[in-house]
C-alpha cells in the first residue's frame, strides 16, 4: 500500500470557521499574539492565557470538518495516509483520520507548567487557574508556543521521508521548522500544493499548484489518486 503524507496548516480549518492570526497582521481576535502564545505572554499574565484558549476551544467544539477534511479521511480507504498538522483543533480527528500528528500540539489537552512530558485531556472547554497537575503545578495548554522546540518535528520528517506522494495543504510556508518539512520528501515522490494563495516558497523541485481551496481542491485531487489505483 502507498504511503502518503499530508501537511496542513491553518487555511484548512479556517474553511471550517476557525479564526487564524496571520490574516490580521500578527493579532489574534484583538491579542497580540506574543501575548497569548508564548512563554513570555504565559509568565506575564496566565489568566489571559488560559481565557484566549478556552475562547478557542468554545469555537473548536462546535466546528465542523469541511469537505477538505473529508476527503483526506476518505483517502484512508485506499492508502497508508500521515497527516502532519499545524493546527491544534480536533477537525481531522472528526472528520474520521486515524493517523494525526499534531506539530504544535492539541488544543483540547493540556500539559504541566513544569514537567511538559504530564500530558492530560481537556474535559470539555475549559481549563483554569488552580487546575494542577499530579506534580502540583499549574497545568498549561498543551501548545507550542512561539519560541520553544517542536518536539514532533523529527516524527514528521521521517513520515515524509517515507512517502510515496507528499500533498501541502493550506500552508504559507512561513513557520518553521515546518515549512522545511517538504525538502524531506524522497526524490521520486509526487507532490501537490492546494492553497489559493501559492505561496512564494523555492520548492526546489516539481511540485503540482492546485489554485483551489482545500474543500474545493481536495476531493478532486484524492478522486484522481485513487483512481490511478483503480484502473
Amino acid at each position: 500500500m502507498k504511503k502518503i503524507a499530508v501537511l496542513t496548516g491553518a487555511g484548512i480549518s479556517a474553511e471550517s470557521g476557525i479564526s487564524t492570526f496571520r490574516d490580521a497582521g500578527g493579532l489574534w481576535e484583538g491579542h497580540d499574539i506574543m501575548d497569548v502564545a508564548s512563554p513570555h505572554g504565559w509568565h506575564k499574565n496566565p489568566e489571559l492565557v488560559l481565557d484566549f484558549y478556552n475562547k478557542r476551544r468554545r469555537q473548536a467544539i462546535n466546528a465542523k470538518p469541511n469537505a477538505g477534511h473529508l476527503a483526506l479521511a476518505d483517502l484512508e480507504k485506499y492508502f497508508e495516509v500521515h497527516i502532519i498538522t499545524q493546527n491544534i483543533d480536533n477537525l481531522h480527528e472528526k472528520a474520521g483520520s486515524f493517523n494525526v500528528l499534531h506539530l504544535h500540539g492539541e488544543l483540547f489537552k493540556s500539559q504541566c507548567s513544569r514537567y511538559s512530558d504530564l500530558i492530560y485531556d481537556i474535559q470539555g472547554t475549559e481549563l483554569c487557574l488552580g487546575d494542577m497537575s499530579e506534580k502540583g503545578f499549574q497545568l498549561r495548554p498543551h501548545v507550542v508556543w512561539f519560541g520553544e522546540a517542536v518536539p514532533m518535528i523529527e516524527p514528521a520528517a521521517q513520515l515524509v521521508s517515507e512517502a510515496d506522494v507528499v500533498i501541502v495543504v493550506g500552508t504559507s510556508m512561513v513557520v518553521y521548522p515546518a515549512a522545511g518539512l517538504i525538502q524531506y520528501a524522497r526524490p521520486d515522490a509526487d507532490l501537490y500544493l492546494v492553497d489559493p494563495k501559492i505561496p512564494d516558497f523555492d520548492f526546489r523541485r516539481p511540485i503540482e499548484k492546485i489554485q483551489r481551496t482545500a474543500a474545493s481542491g481536495l476531493p478532486d485531487l484524492v478522486q484522481r489518486l485513487i483512481s490511478r489505483i483503480e484502473l
